[in-house]
């Protein structure tokens, strides 16, 4: 019984794990890639390869500062992209293109825009503005 169970638990982790990654690919598809490129390996010159980068990979709450502030040329997407979005895009970022990061969740994204006190996302279709 203990070992269906658990294989159980496992089997939906795996469901869910496998459902953030896809909707992490989709964020960044269509709010990254134009800029990052697809391969993650941006544009030199112009925007950051994130495949590989140290940055992407080091303290999750790095990148999420990012995405929910902007820095430099990066714009803030706080507005734009949920905690649960966020979330998963940072996760597909921090774990492709041979990175290998841990991933972030909701809560921490959420924690993390209150102590910015960043933008709260508005649930609105995305502007061209990025």
């Amino acid at each position: 019984m203990k070992c269906i169970a658990a294989t159980l638990a496992f089997a939906v982790f795996a469901m869910s794990a496998t459902a953030a990654e896809a909707d992490g690919k989709a964020v960044f598809q269509k709010s990254c890639a134009a800029c990052h490129q697809a391969s993650g390996k941006g544009i030199p010159g112009a925007f950051p390869a994130l495949a590989g980068n140290a940055f992407v990979q080091g303290p999750a709450q790095d990148p999420a500062t990012v995405l929910l502030k902007g820095r430099g040329g990066m714009p803030d997407f706080s507005a734009s992209l949920s905690d649960a979005d966020i979330a998963a895009v940072l996760t597909y970022v921090r774990s492709s293109w041979g990175n290998g990061a841990a991933a972030l969740t909701e809560q921490q994204v959420a924690t993390l825009r209150a102590e910015l006190k960043a933008t709260q996302f508005a649930a609105r279709q995305l502007s061209n503005k990025h």
